[in-house]
């Protein structure tokens, strides 16, 4: 016996339907899982951030012994945010000798160092005692403070006499005298020393900024 062309019809419909049925339940499965797997993802990385704001702060602006510069910030009546910062752009927390001799994370040359030491009434240290964090931060420290106490406060004339000497600086705060202006960066005419200052007082701000935390406890 024959089946009658609209029962097949029906049939075929009908399997149709329930094909589709199955396609979108599969399509609003994978939809449901894409959303899962997004949701995921954003919590992840909203848990994670915290800990990637620290690793991508100590990639591009590191940061190490905090506890010794908060401790030579207090005793030098400075901010720690500025030793940080002359460090960061003396060698980026990275210590090492340069070509000229100067020594460890503040970059100290051991005839600074002497002349530091008979000043402030110091121990004899040893050359090598200058590559150690404690002591080359707290000689470091002392010279800032001693710079800024010669220049009466004024920060841009200090950083330039850390960097290019106090004998230049000197020259070029007697000429801007001269000129009857106030010293600037911009009348520092070595380009490495104007971008010292520069850099100093950029990381200055941004060490306070992000590192509140480690440097104002």
């Amino acid at each position: 016996m024959s089946v009658a062309p609209r029962s097949r019809d029906s049939r075929e419909s009908a399997r149709r339907a329930a094909a589709r049925r199955r396609a979108t339940a599969r399509r609003r499965r994978r939809r449901l899982l894409l959303v899962v797997g997004v949701l995921a993802v954003t919590v992840g990385v909203l848990l994670s951030m915290p800990l990637l704001r620290k690793t991508i702060n100590q990639i591009t602006l590191p940061l190490t012994n905090a506890d010794v510069i908060r401790q030579q910030a207090a005793e030098k009546h400075l901010d720690p945010a500025l030793i940080a910062a002359v460090i960061y752009a003396e060698t980026k927390f990275d210590p090492r000798t340069s070509a000229t001799g100067a020594l460890g994370l503040m970059q100290i040359m051991p005839q600074t160092a002497e002349f530091l030491a008979r000043r402030s009434g110091a121990t004899t240290f040893t050359v090598a005692d200058l590559g150690t964090p404690q002591v080359n931060i707290a000689y470091g420290s002392y010279y800032l403070r001693y710079l800024l106490d010669e220049y009466h406060g004024n920060l841009t004339p200090a950083l330039a006499a850390y960097n290019g000497g106090e004998s230049n600086v000197n020259r070029w705060l007697a000429a801007a005298r001269a000129r009857g202006e106030a010293f600037g960066t911009g009348d520092i005419p070595f380009p490495e020393t104007r971008a010292y200052v520069v850099r100093v007082l950029s990381a200055e701000r941004d060490y306070r900024q992000k590192y509140a935390a480690q440097l104002y406890r």
